[in-house]
């Protein structure tokens, strides 16, 4: 192994875990949060689902398959990628890789790492972590460099304080079509939507990953992209779409008070991840934080009222309290292994949502049908 510089991460309960850095040798500060997938680091690190999080990988090799170019379409969307950079603080694994080997990789982690700034630590006890973070439940953690700093790093930035929605979103308006263009527009009172033949879904960006753009495209849609705090209805369009997006859906006030005028017409809506939790909120449902959240692609999901389940891909540190529905709305799929809300339906009308990832990349894809159920309802 290289001669790397020592990395000590600091929990707010004063637990340390030394390692050595293999990314940017930068000070970071965040949520520490354990994602059990075995693959799909890429995915995962330019998720922007990750803001203000320290991601840490079980998975115990890590690095092996390199980094796919980042290339982009003429649309502005990632080839390969869920946003245009990496959107965790820092990334923290057991054993990281210098070598690597794959069709598609054109460079290393460490180097993709360093390039943006970010923050790697390998030789960590990541087992040990993750059963501290199940029982404990997330924490606050911070990434150091040297013995002095550890003196320094008693104080934590609060996570759930922050609006990272906010942060990830997108500030103009974009209209993306399924040719591959896309034009840009300001966020403002005088935007109309262009007129076509197609169908138009207006996409409310939390957060988005870059594979719901596709996945609609894919579908002939004409996706007109907007701020997750701009006003859409008064905007001329088909359906609606709630993207996933990072932190607590209570920062969102804004967002949840247009989709609640929303929900006063007939016109379909679906909602991924935080799209499923700012659902529930305009539809007067609370939301919980987890002890540690899901993030994995091996989540079980079961549909309300029948014997379907399937593997699911999850990023999410919140949830919907079941119990808060209003008489409206029912639970539409069930987590199989501690009984949480999973995506909720109005029950007469065309309105819906998932709390798991059914675009999935990385991950399964066996809820992609999500996606169709939507198009056939516009």
């Amino acid at each position: 192994m290289r001669n790397r510089k020592k990395a000590i991460l600091i929990l707010e309960d004063g637990s340390q875990f030394e390692g050595w850095s293999f990314g940017a040798e930068k000070e970071v500060a965040g949520e520490v949060v354990f994602n059990t997938a075995m693959t799909g680091y890429p995915e995962s690190l330019t998720d922007p689902s990750y803001a203000g999080q320290l991601m840490v990988l079980t998975y115990p090799l890590v690095g092996n398959y390199g980094v796919p170019p980042f290339t982009f379409m003429d649309n502005g969307l990632p080839v390969y990628m869920e946003s245009e950079k990496i959107h965790v603080e820092a990334m923290i694994v057991s054993d990281y890789s210098e070598e690597y080997s794959h069709w598609n990789a054109c460079e290393s982690l460490e180097s993709w790492l360093v390039r943006e700034g970010i923050p790697g630590v390998t030789g960590i006890d990541t087992r040990a972590l993750t059963k501290k973070i199940r029982e404990r439940g997330v924490m606050m953690g911070r990434i150091v460099f040297n013995e002095e700093s550890k003196v320094k790093s008693e104080e934590f930035p609060m996570y759930g304080e922050v609006n990272y929605v906010d942060k990830v979103s997108c500030k103009g308006i974009i209209v993306y079509q399924p040719d591959g263009t896309a034009a840009n527009y300001p966020a403002d009172s005088s935007f109309s939507v262009p007129q076509s033949s197609l169908k138009k879904v207006v996409l409310l960006d939390c957060g988005v990953k870059a594979n719901i753009i596709r996945s609609l495209l894919k579908r002939n849609l004409t996706v007109v992209r907007v701020p997750w705090n701009y006003d859409f209805n008064g905007l001329d369009y088909d359906g609606l779409f709630l993207s996933n997006g990072p932190g607590d859906p209570d920062t969102c006030e804004a967002a949840v008070r247009n989709i609640r005028e929303a929900l006063q017409g007939d016109r379909p809506i679906c909602g991924i991840c935080m799209g499923n939790q700012l659902l529930a909120k305009a539809g007067g449902a609370t939301i919980y934080k987890l002890k540690y959240g899901h993030r994995s692609h091996n989540q079980p999901v079961r549909m309300v009222g029948t014997e379907r389940c399937f593997i699911t891909s999850q990023n999410h540190g919140y949830a919907v309290d079941e119990k808060t529905l209003g008489a409206d709305w029912e639970p539409l799929f069930i987590n199989m292994n501690d009984g949480t809300n999973e995506g909720i339906r109005h029950r007469t009308k065309p309105f819906f949502s998932s709390q798991f990832h059914p675009e999935a990349c990385g991950g399964p894809l066996d809820t992609d049908f999500i996606f169709d159920k939507f198009v056939d309802l516009l």
